[in-house]
């Protein structure tokens, strides 16, 4: 089975100042173990490198470009890179339509449409309540619930 890495979990894996970090590795090394398939999208990786070259107080991690450019070539081959096309967007239009999203939810909408697209309906992340709606379509699971 497939798994979205949401940017969430990405982010926690890297920054050793968060109380979090051991618990996104874990549930990482649990899914591989069990030969589950973790992917993520162009879109986890432009969010990734947001927050990775946003200063610390900002609530960013403070690499810098060269630093995050190495990251995100670890993310790369750690992680299965899945193709946007125009169906996640037509996907997507049908999602904000039939979910009436709007403002800074549209994100996650974007989300939701590409795991849909890609066939994948576990997202582990640590916002599971950004995707409590759309819990008929996909399940969000916590790194902590993982097994």
């Amino acid at each position: 089975m497939s798994w979205l890495i949401d940017t969430s979990v990405l982010v926690r894996t890297l920054d050793a100042n968060s109380s979090q970090q051991s618990t996104a590795i874990d549930a990482l090394a649990r899914l591989r173990s069990q030969d589950e398939t973790l992917c993520v999208f162009a879109q986890n990786l432009i969010e990734f490198w947001a927050v990775a070259t946003r200063p610390k107080e900002s609530n960013g991690l403070g690499l810098s470009v060269k630093e995050a450019r190495s990251r995100l070539d670890q993310i790369k081959i750690f992680f299965v890179l899945k193709s946007d096309d125009e169906t996640v967007f037509e996907n997507w239009e049908r999602i904000v339509d039939n979910y009436g999203v709007h403002g800074k939810t549209v994100h996650d909408a974007r989300i939701v449409a590409a795991v849909q697209t890609n066939g994948i309906i576990n997202i582990l992340t640590f916002n599971t309540s950004d995707f409590a709606r759309y819990s008929e379509i996909i399940q969000a699971v916590s790194p902590q619930d993982i097994k």
